[in-house]
């Protein structure tokens, strides 16, 4: 089982209509997770997602922080839909036994996931 706790931190930028939008969870009750995403995993174990503070936020105070141990935690904002444009994403791995991991999950549908991701104890070569 892996075991995954990272702290995120979301900007989505949408081009093509001059519009940008920066998503951050700095004016959110802090405690749980953010209202309009949907957080939860795939696999076993049990993902907690939640809004907490944390003083080293690009924007302070809070980021959004997953707890949990879980197979594949995942967290998304329910509304977001965009062509041409791009995600920018900061986390930061703070513990993990298997992964110290986050990412950016680009395409949800009822049968697939599509992502990329980061694992900060990856050997590459």
């Amino acid at each position: 089982m892996k075991s995954i706790y990272t702290l995120v931190i979301c900007s989505v930028f949408l081009s093509g209509v001059a519009l940008a939008e920066t998503i951050t969870f700095d004016d959110l009750k802090t405690g749980g997770p953010p209202p309009g995403w949907t957080a939860t995993q795939t696999g076993s174990g049990s993902a907690k997602w939640s809004v907490e503070k944390d003083g080293s936020a690009p924007s302070k105070p809070n980021v959004l922080r997953q707890s949990g141990v879980a197979t594949f935690p995942v967290c998304f904002k329910n509304d977001t839909n965009f062509k041409d444009g791009f995600v920018e994403v900061k986390f930061k791995p703070v513990a993990g036994k298997e992964d110290q991991a986050g990412g950016v999950i680009w395409r949800v549908t009822a049968n697939a996931v599509r992502l990329t991701s980061w694992d900060a104890r990856a050997v590459t070569a």
